[in-house]
């Protein structure tokens, strides 16, 4: 039997906890994190050149796919939630090896809606109707298992 550790892993199998019912996602993005860099020069340097350090850590916003169903409205009701108490949630998403077990996941903290965008309609079109939620967060950690 292969040693599948040897491989990368697969991105098209995968699962997101959202606090939301489980309902599968098609297609996450922006799970990117960098550090904002500073410049500084001193004035009496001798070198023409500005030195760089690590500043403030920054993450991206993520984008969270999946098919419209029938009389499910979460992604809406979650994002009428900011207005309210309680509205931030932790949400993990994990790629999974072919037992359906997480292999990595990414946990993002205090995450919530920015954005919420319902299908697009088009009377000729023959796909599947997709709705998307933007969240922003407050830090993603990245677990191995």
């Amino acid at each position: 039997m292969p040693d599948h550790k040897n491989y990368p892993i697969k991105k098209f199998h995968f699962k997101v906890e959202w606090g939301g019912t489980k309902i599968g996602f098609t297609e996450v993005l922006g799970l990117d994190f960098e550090t904002e860099v500073i410049e500084y020069r001193e004035g009496s340097d001798r070198g023409y050149h500005k030195r760089k350090q690590p500043g403030l850590a920054k993450y991206s916003n993520v984008t969270l796919k999946r098919g419209t169903f029938q009389g499910d409205i979460e992604f809406y009701e979650w994002w009428k939630m900011i207005f309210h108490d309680d509205f931030r949630r932790d949400l993990l998403i994990s790629a999974l090896n072919n037992e359906h077990e997480p292999i990595i996941t990414w946990k993002l903290r205090n995450a919530w809606p920015s954005k919420v965008q319902s299908p697009s309609l088009k009377a000729t079109g023959n796909e599947v109707a997709i709705e998307t939620i933007e969240v922003v967060h407050e830090g993603l950690s990245v677990e191995s298992d």
